[in-house]
């Protein structure tokens, strides 16, 4: 698998290619600024691009840019955004922007080296993958009005797991629960949030984006 990586910081960057090589990656570009990796993109696409999201010049939302600008011109590359801290509304720009093979992750991350690769395989599939540190401070926060009251526990933990881009086959490995009952949760998760069922399986896109909101 092919990638590409755009981060400022030498030393992270070098780190996390040698981390992607080791893990049987082909790591084809490593580039500064998004300028740089939009040329190289263009040049030769990969198969995942992982950008930093704050980079050169400004440091602030290049890296969102350069892969709104990347998913326009190789819609099939995927692409993984790395920032330093939780910026929750980076995060749903990507939920909503984006449909399908993007994920945002926090570098630290990175330590976790078999999740890790494991992520960037599942973007490059086309999954969409959320740091569970970020959906565990979104869970944290308070509500003043909460749409998703009327889920029990049990359908919460599913939707929190799948705001981290769990299928539910991995759903029920993770909750020791068979795929009937999984099923049975997801479907009654979709009625709770009144997702017709015209909505095809993009039903499952807007149940996690209404959870990434309300949190």
């Amino acid at each position: 698998m092919r990638v590409m990586l755009a981060d400022d910081a030498v030393l992270f960057r070098e780190g996390v290619a040698r981390i992607l090589e080791a893990d049987g990656f082909e790591v084809v570009g490593r580039a500064g600024d998004a300028a740089t990796l939009l040329a190289m993109v263009a040049a030769d696409p990969p198969d995942v691009a992982i950008i930093d999201l704050r980079m050169p010049p400004g440091f602030g939302d290049e890296g969102i840019e350069a892969a709104v600008r990347i998913r326009k011109q190789a819609p099939k590359v995927g692409l993984l955004l790395m920032s330093q801290y939780v910026e929750v509304h980076h995060a749903l720009r990507l939920m909503d922007d984006f449909d399908g093979g993007v994920g945002y992750l926090l570098k630290d991350r990175v330590s976790d080296l078999a999740a890790f690769g494991v992520d960037v395989r599942r973007v490059a599939a086309g999954e969409v993958i959320i740091d569970p540190e970020l959906v565990s401070r979104l869970v944290a926060r308070r509500r003043t009005q909460d749409p998703l009251e009327r889920l029990s526990a049990r359908e919460r933990a599913v939707l929190e797991l799948m705001a981290q881009g769990r299928s539910n086959a991995a759903l029920s490995a993770e909750l020791h629960l068979s795929p009937k009952t999984v099923e049975g949760h997801v479907r009654s998760i979709f009625t709770k949030l009144d997702l017709a069922p015209d909505e095809g399986e993009n039903r499952r896109v807007l149940a996690v984006l209404r959870f990434l909101r309300q949190a």
